[in-house]
């Protein structure tokens, strides 16, 4: 009998199997895999030591002699920017955030190249400004898996906090500032996220950019606790799948939340007060679940086009010019939703009969008269929003000159007696006597 290397018998004329490799799909692998790299990473936790940085210091010389897992306390002051970190280390400075990097105005004032990296407790300010360059003050490269970019101020960069590629990244409580300096369309984003699976951007305050968090082609992420002010968008969002838009507050941007060309999405309880456009927008938005949302006061609350398949319930639209701007959308359902004070509830453009109710619970529209003769809750009388006459003033807005002849009033009286001469539209058959009462209502009610 002869014997392998690694002490295995090796029966006469049979060669040795082969090992499968350590990433290999087979079960047994895969945790072999897990293990080592939790064993490698408790190594480097062991070894790690915490290094003091005096104001002034080369901090691209100390972040090259650090070892993985290290960590740099920076004193306050000034550090030249235009850092790469290509190792696991952890950037931290005072809590008062008077730790401050600098970029040169060209590229990126911290460019993240390793997994691992957390940065906090800073300012970092001074990118360069070119879109195409993809110039930020945090980049965080493909490479950048786990990264954790925490209670900083980002503050006159292009795009704050660019997640290129970074897998299950963290961006959490940072003040997030762009460059006012600019048009807001040369302005980038405050976070931009690309391809960056599990990412989470959460609890930032983010304003005075182009887009607050702009997201394309990811998948899995969570943008949650957010506030954002003076931006074009809140959320700009496209071809993200499988994620959550969740307890933001957007104030006084031109749109709220425009969620565009993304499926299996959850939007929730999410606020947007005084957008000058539409507080949110469903463009292209499929299977997804839209609850619990407040939006006041915009040219439009809602705009559905080209969104099919969704959850639309118990959100709370008021004081917009149109509650409802509804197009081109098939197989939703849209119930529970209070349509409050709108100058047009809904405006839908079409012939064909929308019913907005689900197992005999509709929504509450603040204009409709009617009673509730058995207390169940639901009038007795079916809404409906639009009637022949909105047809004609939306196809030809001159019409509004006769709006108030009596040929007019002759034809709304022709269609409350008579429903059948209708001309299609949406339909409310169990509407609710009462406005539903939502936390994200007494959280808005509460905003300062």
């Amino acid at each position: 009998m002869l014997r392998s290397p690694d002490r295995t018998v090796v029966p006469p004329g049979r060669p040795k199997a082969k090992r499968p490799p350590l990433w290999s799909g087979k079960p047994k692998a895969r945790r072999g895999g897990i293990v080592l790299v939790a064993l490698m990473a408790s190594s480097i936790s062991a070894t790690a030591a915490t290094i003091d940085v005096p104001a002034g210091s080369d901090l691209r010389a100390a972040i090259a002699a650090a070892a993985p897992g290290d960590v740099l306390n920076l004193a306050p002051g000034d550090y030249p920017g235009n850092l790469v970190i290509d190792k696991p280390l952890t950037l931290r400075g005072p809590a008062d955030r008077s730790a401050r990097i600098l970029g040169e105005r060209t590229g990126r004032t911290i460019w993240v190249k390793a997994e691992d990296v957390a940065l906090r407790h800073l300012t970092v300010r001074h990118s360069g400004l070119s879109l195409p360059d993809m110039d930020a003050g945090v980049f965080l490269d493909k490479a950048a898996a786990r990264a954790r970019v925490e209670d900083n101020d980002i503050i006159d960069n292009s795009v704050g906090v660019y997640l290129w590629g970074a897998r299950d990244a963290l961006v959490a409580r940072n003040r997030i500032v762009g460059n006012t300096g600019l048009r807001v369309n040369e302005r980038g984003n405050g976070v931009t996220v690309w391809n960056a699976p599990g990412s989470k951007v959460l609890d930032n305050d983010i304003s005075e950019g182009r887009d607050g968090i702009f997201s394309n082609n990811s998948r899995e992420n969570v943008f949650s606790g957010n506030l954002f002010h003076d931006l074009r968008y809140a959320v700009h969002y496209m071809y993200t799948n499988d994620s959550e838009v969740s307890h933001n507050v957007s104030r006084g941007n031109e749109i709220g939340y425009a969620i565009m060309f993304s499926r299996r999405l959850t939007v929730r309880d999410n606020i947007a007060v005084d957008s000058a456009h539409q507080g949110l927008m469903l463009n292209a938005t499929d299977d997804s679940v839209i609850d619990g949302n407040v939006i006041v006061r915009a040219e439009k609350c809602v705009f559905v086009y080209n969104a099919n398949m969704n959850e639309l319930a118990d959100n709370h639209f008021q004081d917009c010019g149109i509650g409802v701007h509804y197009t081109g959308s098939e197989g939703n359902r849209i119930h529970g939703n209070a349509f409050v004070g709108n100058q047009n509830q809904v405006k839908y453009v079409g012939t064909r009969y929308l019913e907005w109710s689900q197992a005999g619970r509709g929504n509450y529209w603040s204009d409709l008269s009617a009673f509730d003769l058995n207390g169940d809750g639901i009038a007795d009388t079916a809404y409906r929003p639009n009637g022949l006459i909105d047809q004609v003033v939306w196809r030809a807005p001159n019409a509004r000159l006769l709006l108030n002849s009596p040929a007019v009033s002759i034809v709304r009286w022709a269609q409350s007696q008579f429903p059948a001469i209708l001309p299609g539209g949406v339909i409310d058959s169990a509407p609710l006597m009462r406005a539903p009462d939502t936390p994200t209502l007494k959280k808005f009610e509460a905003l300062p």
